[in-house]
């Protein structure tokens, strides 16, 4: 039957029959063809790379770029996308380009590609890291026939000695990896690849294959349009990966305890950590390292060598963790990630799901742990405030998705996939149970009456404020703002006065992602209605919000079990309460408030961590050495005999030990302070703004080390109002600042009170 064939495909392409007929009847043959020898492509499966059959919608795929075809992919990370066009180009006559973004990614498929090979010549990249002698080397491989994939960058294509050479030489296709960069409103933008058509055109008039693996409709139209391959064959595989675990938990100051407590979980085992800043990449390796976890940094900020090798070690198994920028894993083919942290929430959801789909890549366990405040999504807004306001237009759009994924209480897998064009059902579908908010379902409560008042407020006061200003009106605290547009003698001031400020601002975010309310482009943060908020003021319907999504603030979060479960860290109460007793006698002792021998967080961490010596005591959340010698030990020997007394096995991975990093920028504070610098140019000389200058302050006192602060304070406050809040943190039982707020009713900014507790810490308590 094979050699009818092939005389019947001489026949048609010889015949006198019309181009357009012979051209069709040609393809149907040629498919005909690959069909009947189906085997080879499986043979060739197997002899390149081992495996006995495709998977997903590889092998069709495969039939597209096989048959000349323009081919658009769709494939989540995990599903087999570099296969779609490594195979082809193993058996087509030619070299196939793959333009890649980054020169990792480049490295890691070519070593991958040379070991199925007997010639290291089969796979080349063709970037700024090869000498001349290496250049030479890919051109004379190209022209021998020798390499079948040449991977470039796109700033590599458009060099002319480029593309001249490639011009003369037998192309059989192109392949666009990480497609999404060519879109602007894709989660990795690079301009570069706006031009790629243009580039390939010079080239030759050949196929092309797209290639990403996170791409919403959106997305997807504009890769297409951009490519000019409207007529594009499509191919999207399900974007569920039912083996991965989703988690968000609200991010404290004790994420980095936390982490150290997650990781220890998987001994052994692979993991990634992202984070938004090279400064929080290093911060974080180092505190893995020094609590014996093996872990490497890897950011732009490294020389490439360095990169490099932190790169090879992680894929060698020398190492456990990276902790990395975003840059890192994009097309890094390690199968037995075993969890993916995000420290820092990411910008977008296309950038979360792909950075989630390096873990569990070979279908074992996969845990995808997000921690998210706020705080982080105001940062991200303050960046693009600077950008021109179409850029700024997608980056709040996409990050009004973040917000919603992080605070929905539904099914996180199907608020993923949703967004992605897919539905899921989360009772039936794979994976449906694989999600903190299904494991522990989140309480609602109607919040109808709730809505129409903000959304009335919004429209009352004009839709000029920002959220901290409407929170304001609606509990009823005037501060100068309101008073200025005199706020504060309108009906509905105060009228969400039965309700916290904590309330407001998260039923704010929530009808933010409903798309009740949007911010305003150009007024950075003002709030405005949307027909959708309109409407609802007219005719109020059900609105059910979540209680429990309040991320600014929190103890602990929970500990995670291996099996992927929660489990509340278990507390000693006993000893809570014997510890909080004798925090009394000792703050009655020495004539200060209970708080200010010890915070909350501190007794808690005691709780957990069972210090016997003062040693011990100051790996405790906030207790430094002066504080453990000054009042640390009446408590280490309490414990101590409890210990002893109910035979405890004391939890000593739980010791999270400092890498000393702040030690430096301590000292500057403490020496700038006691040299009366303002406190402006403290921060600024360390990158800090005044907030962050006050957290580093804070920091200083709670562990026991007395500022100076008086000539700051004096330029803020006169005598009396130093002296009238002074005698409040000396009566108060709480030493929390919107505490405070609430008792001075607005009178006082945030940062003079916070200034003013550090004071009366360094005054009073140390």
């Amino acid at each position: 039957m094979l050699i009818n064939l092939i005389f019947f495909i001489k026949f048609v392409t010889l015949s006198p029959l019309p181009k357009k007929v012979a051209q069709k009847y040609s393809k149907y043959l040629i498919r005909i063809t690959m069909q009947h020898n189906d085997y080879n492509l499986k043979d060739a499966l197997k002899k390149y790379f081992g495996f006995e059959n495709f998977i997903g919608l590889q092998e069709e795929v495969i039939y597209s770029v096989m048959e000349g075809k323009n081919t658009f992919v769709i494939m989540p990370t995990g599903g087999g996308k570099s296969l779609c066009y490594q195979l082809p180009a193993l058996l087509k006559k030619g070299t196939a380009i793959v333009v890649s973004p980054l020169i990792a990614l480049m490295k890691n498929q070519v070593d991958a590609i040379r070991g199925v090979s007997e010639s290291n010549g089969v796979a080349h990249v063709l970037n700024s890291s090869l000498n001349k002698t290496q250049v030479r080397q890919v051109m004379s491989d190209i022209e021998n026939g020798i390499t079948k994939l040449l991977y470039v960058a796109p700033e590599s294509l458009a060099k002319k000695e480029y593309t001249e050479f490639l011009q003369t030489q037998n192309i059989s296709f192109v392949a666009v990896d990480e497609a999404h960069c060519i879109s602007e409103w894709g989660h990795d933008f690079r301009p570069e690849y706006r031009n790629l058509r243009n580039i390939i055109n010079t080239i030759d008039d050949v196929p092309i294959i797209g290639l990403t693996a996170t791409a919403t409709e959106k997305v997807q139209e504009d890769i297409l349009k951009t490519l000019r391959m409207s007529n594009a064959r499509t191919f999207k595989a399900s974007f569920n990966r039912p083996n991965l675990f989703y988690d968000v938990r609200p991010k404290t100051k004790e994420i980095q305890k936390d982490i150290i407590r997650f990781v220890k979980q998987y001994p052994g085992k692979s993991g990634i950590i992202y984070c938004l800043s090279r400064k929080k990449v290093e911060e974080i390796a180092q505190v893995l390292q020094v609590n014996n976890i093996k872990a490497l940094p890897y950011h732009a900020g490294l020389d490439a060598k360095t990169r490099a090798n932190h790169q090879d070690m992680f894929l060698m198994e020398e190492v456990d963790v990276i902790v990395a920028t975003i840059a890192f894993g994009m097309g890094i083919d390690k199968p037995d990630v075993r969890f993916v942290i995000h420290h820092d929430i990411p910008k977008s959801l296309e950038s979360y799901y792909q950075e989630t789909g390096r873990a569990g890549r070979d279908g074992g366990e996969g845990y995808c742990l997000a921690y998210y405040s706020y705080d982080d999504i105001e940062k991200l807004e303050k960046f693009l405030s600077g950008k021109p306001v179409a850029e700024q237009e997608i980056g709040h759009a996409l990050l009004q998705d973040v917000i919603g994924y992080a605070e929905t209480s539904m099914s996180r897998r199907k608020y993923l996939l949703h967004y992605f064009g897919e539905e899921f059902d989360e009772k039936t579908g794979l994976g449906a149970d694989m999600d903190d908010n299904v494991r522990n379902p989140k309480p609602k409560h109607e919040a109808k009456e709730q809505v129409k008042l903000l959304l009335e407020v919004i429209r009352d006061t004009h839709e000029h404020y920002k959220a901290k200003d409407l929170v304001k009106t609606l509990v009823g605290h005037a501060n100068a703002m309101l008073k200025s547009h005199k706020t504060h003698q309108q009906e509905f001031f105060g009228k969400g006065s039965d309700k916290s400020e904590v309330y407001w601002m998260s039923l704010i975010r929530q009808l933010m992602v409903a798309g009740y309310i949007r911010k305003e482009i150009e007024q950075y943060g003002v709030f405005k209605l949307t027909d959708l908020g309109r409407a609802f003021i007219k005719k109020p319907t059900s609105f059910m919000m979540t209680e429990d999504h309040v991320y600014e603030t929190g103890n602990d979060s929970d500990i995670i079990t291996n099996s992927g479960g929660a489990s509340k860290g278990a507390a000693d109460e006993k000893l809570l309460k014997m510890l909080k007793d004798l925090q009394k006698r000792v703050a009655k002792k020495h004539g200060v408030p209970p708080y200010a021998v010890f915070q909350e967080s501190s007794l808690e961490d005691m709780v957990l961590k069972y210090p016997v010596n003062l040693d011990e005591l100051t790996n405790v959340f906030g207790v430094g050495e002066g504080k453990a010698q000054k009042y640390g030990q009446e408590f280490v020997s309490l414990i101590a005999d409890y210990v002893e007394e109910n035979d405890i096995i004391r939890p000593d991975d739980l010791v999270v030990k400092s890498t000393g990093v702040n030690s430096s920028l301590k000292l500057f504070i403490i020496q700038n302070t006691d040299r009366k610098i303002p406190l402006e140019d403290i921060g600024k000389s360390k990158g800090l703004n005044l907030e962050e200058l006050i957290d580093e302050m804070q920091r200083i006192v709670y562990s026991g080390t007395k500022l100076n602060i008086d000539y700051a304070l004096d330029d803020l406050l006169d005598e009396e109002q130093q002296e009238e809040i002074f005698d409040y943190f000396m009566e108060s039982e709480t030493d929390k600042i919107s505490v405070a707020f609430d008792e001075f009713e607005g009178d006082y900014e945030e940062e003079e009170l916070r200034l003013m507790r550090i004071k009366f810490l360094s005054k009073v308590a140390l």
